[in-house]
């Protein structure tokens, strides 16, 4: 009972626990994998904006196992992002959905739009 209180509170447990675990496993990739897969996490954070913490912990699973297949191949890091790192990072985050941060305030504005176009009709 303490334990779904405190989730409650901070958010799932297991969630943090997956967390955790994606972190040392990009930690123990060998360079050059592990710079690029940081850079990118990096940008995850700032243009994925997913807020449903099911669909991150599974994209980032998802992009450890990525990192961790090239690292075994030796695939080298410009085979896996091609000629645009940043199309590669946005095709990957896309490719999860998930509630965005954006979609709360595109569901404000356009609200707010409605409500003003009520106002004026009155």
């Amino acid at each position: 009972m303490a334990a779904k209180w405190i989730e409650t509170l901070t958010g799932s447990l297991e969630q943090k626990k997956q967390y955790k675990q994606y972190k040392a496993r990009i930690e123990a990739l060998p360079e050059p994998y592990r710079t690029a897969a940081k850079a990118f996490e990096r940008y995850f954070m700032y243009y994925g904006g997913i807020t449903d913490g099911d669909t991150i912990v599974k994209m980032l699973g998802d992009f450890a196992d990525l990192w961790e297949r090239a690292a075994v191949d030796g695939t080298p890091v410009s085979a896996i992002v091609g000629d645009d790192p940043v199309e590669f990072a946005e095709t990957f985050t896309q490719a999860y959905g998930g509630t965005q941060w954006i979609d709360k305030e595109r569901a404000r504005l356009t609200k707010a739009i409605e409500n003003a176009e009520r106002e004026e009709r009155k």
